[in-house]
């Protein structure tokens, strides 16, 4: 099998294990399963920003939320410290899952670690392909899912908002957010306002 097979085959692997969340999204009246959905967006945004991806970093993007579903955040102490430990747990469990089916898929050890290692956001801000993951999840958050976010916060004022919309900027690379205040992605007109008041302030 060429390179080409092997990415290919490990895409529909990923898609396979995504398409079994029972948590569903509705977008243009269709019904999608929520981690399939997410990991389309994710290469859609990754092909837009950065077309120039290495193949591990373009797996590593498709991966990055594989089967998410199966360890939720109240099988941690629902405090700052059973987040953080939840986040961490994560990162290792979606890592080994990309692995395990990397390996099925029949990629060597050396690209499986690889890959691991941005799923695992290992030497962020150090690790360019690991920075360009972290990127593209912001860039599709602020593009999809930050008006929801806010519609499950409407306790929120607009310093705590501020205080979001800066740390997600702050994980951003410059070229990141240089494409975003460049207009490349769909902002929430709602609050378009203040997402740039937040980074230009």
């Amino acid at each position: 099998m060429s390179s080409t097979d092997f990415y290919q085959s490990t895409i529909a692997l990923f898609d396979a294990a995504n398409s079994e969340d029972p948590n569903m999204e509705g977008v243009n009246d269709r019904e999608y399963p929520k981690e399939l959905l997410y990991a389309w967006r994710m290469t859609e945004m990754q092909e837009r920003y950065a077309p120039e991806a290495s193949e591990a970093a373009r797996l590593a993007i498709r991966a990055q939320h594989i089967q998410r579903w199966k360890i939720p955040r109240n099988t941690y102490p629902m405090d700052r410290q059973g987040y953080l430990q939840w986040r961490t747990g994560l990162y290792k469990f979606h890592a080994d899952t990309a692995g395990d089916i990397m390996k099925k898929a029949g990629y060597d050890d050396s690209m499986i670690e690889r890959v691991k290692a941005i799923v695992g956001k290992k030497g962020l801000k150090v690790n360019p392909e690991t920075q360009l993951m972290e990127d593209v999840a912001d860039l599709v958050f602020l593009e999809h899912y930050l008006t929801g976010f806010a519609r499950q916060h409407p306790e929120y004022d607009e310093a705590k908002w501020i205080e979001i919309i800066r740390k997600t900027w702050q994980k951003m690379s410059q070229r990141a957010r240089d494409y975003t205040l460049a207009g490349n992605i769909q902002l929430p007109e709602a609050l378009k306002p203040l997402i740039l008041k937040a980074v230009q302030e």
